[in-house]
């Protein structure tokens, strides 16, 4: 019978973004003035919302709900990174390594029905202005909102769990700053293609459902702004989704970006250091997008400032 004193591991190492002792410092400033930015920025874009009353809307109530998931995708990276290069330290443990990937897969998919979801009520402003305030209700909204999170939570817990199955060896180094789901499973010494298919099989559908969602509905819209007469109505339709396409290109271009070049490139650490766009970058642009080009926003965040700190 074969020896299992690899079955159970305690520990992982994550090698980070660069070995080089004299880059920490500059890592550690970067990453918590981004981590700090993308904090601050979301949670005033909560705050602007919640506080203005013009801004109860199927739209703004979406946005809320995507900067409060922005918050906690990158929360659940950065903070780790920073203690470990502050601590002189690379280790993670093997329970803090399953929870990591488990919250960083539920919020990822978050941002993914999300923004799908913010597609779809564009959809309905543009394409379908009549109807739009009878089936964009409260209570449908709501449930928008709860089946993102369950689609989600199931995808997420069904990939924590499969990993929970596999028996670890003595190779424990991730070549990243968090635990990677895809570079986890294969540092397992148990067969792992039960992992490996639910993984294509989940994020393809993932991926590719609310993709083709997302590229119906501004296929619609696209054709319903061209038919406004007036190019003043063309602007004021194309400026109420304007923010969201950009949000979209920088989010799914930045996924899709990493995952393509990591099946070309074999180089860990690039894979690693291009993942800082869509883990980082991408949830602490996203306030700028929507502040900088909508009027409402900026208009909001102004009287939450007279509010905090009145003349």
């Amino acid at each position: 019978m074969e020896p299992e004193n690899h079955t159970h591991v305690s520990e992982f190492i994550l090698l980070g973004l660069s070995e080089e002792a004299e880059l920490q410092p500059l890592l550690f400033a970067l990453f918590l003035s981004m981590y700090l930015v993308t904090f601050t920025g979301n949670l005033l874009i909560i705050l602007a919302i919640t506080t203005d009353s013009h801004l109860h809307t199927p739209m703004y109530f979406f946005l809320s709900n995507l900067s409060f998931v922005d918050i906690c995708f990158t929360s659940t990276t950065v903070p780790k990174m920073l203690m470990n290069i502050q601590m002189q330290t690379k280790v993670i443990t093997y329970e803090d390594c399953i929870t990591q990937m488990y919250f960083f897969m539920l919020f990822g998919g978050l941002d993914n029905f999300l923004l799908t979801v913010m597609a779809y009520d564009r959809f309905m402003a543009i394409c379908h202005p009549l109807h739009y305030t009878v089936i964009m209700n409260p209570r449908f909204c709501g449930l928008l909102l709860l089946a993102s999170w369950v689609l989600s939570f199931l995808q997420s817990l069904l990939n924590g769990l499969l990993v929970l199955r596999l028996s670890f060896c003595t190779e424990l180094e991730i070549s990243h700053f968090f635990c990677e789901f895809n570079q986890v499973i294969h540092l397992a010494c148990s067969d792992t293609f039960l992992n490996d298919l639910v993984m294509y099989l989940a994020n393809g559908l993932l991926c590719v459902i609310p993709l083709t969602g997302i590229f119906f509905s501004y296929m619609k819209i696209v054709s319903s702004i061209l038919k406004i007469s007036s190019a003043g109505g063309k602007y004021k339709a194309f400026s109420t989704c304007g923010s969201h396409l950009s949000v979209i290109s920088l989010f799914y271009g930045t996924v899709l970006g990493v995952y393509l070049s990591s099946a070309a490139i074999e180089n860990s650490r690039a894979t690693a250091i291009a993942s800082v766009m869509y883990t980082v970058v991408t949830p602490m642009l996203n306030p700028f997008i929507y502040s900088l080009r909508n009027k409402d926003i900026k208009q909001a965040l102004r009287n939450l400032f007279r509010e905090d700190y009145p003349i």
